[in-house]
């Protein structure tokens, strides 16, 4: 099977090859639609407006925000749909989910990723 890579959209390190999906739900600041480098924006699978807002990136928040996100990505049809996208490119290719959050650790493509392995193991 191919690899998840999650990579900050910010980065300019050199990725491995794949398809590069865009997953938060704003177009990150500073970057030039043209320099982004991206395949797919997919937008409809980023955590929800309301649950972003409330998470705002706080470390402490961060294990009830997997379980919120974990749960909309299984019962929203709009996510699921993306979520099953992803796992169907991981047969041809290697996926890099993009991200704009500064930590790298504690951050929606972290959930993502995780769930997008879960159903691997189905």
């Amino acid at each position: 099977m191919n690899q998840i890579i999650l990579h900050r959209i910010y980065d300019k390190s050199l990725t491995p090859e794949g398809i590069r999906i865009l997953i938060d739900r704003l177009w990150p600041r500073g970057i030039k639609k043209e320099d982004a480098n991206i395949d797919y924006w997919f937008k409809e699978v980023a955590p929800s407006s309301e649950l972003r807002k409330w998470f705002g990136h706080k470390p402490e928040r961060f294990e009830e925000f997997r379980l919120k996100y974990l749960q909309e990505l299984r019962n929203d049809e709009e996510k699921c749909q993306k979520v099953d996208e992803i796992f169907q490119m991981l047969d041809e290719n290697n996926v890099i989910l993009l991200y704009g959050a500064k930590d790298i650790e504690k951050n929606h493509a972290v959930v993502l990723k995780e769930e997008i392995l879960n159903r691997c193991e189905m």
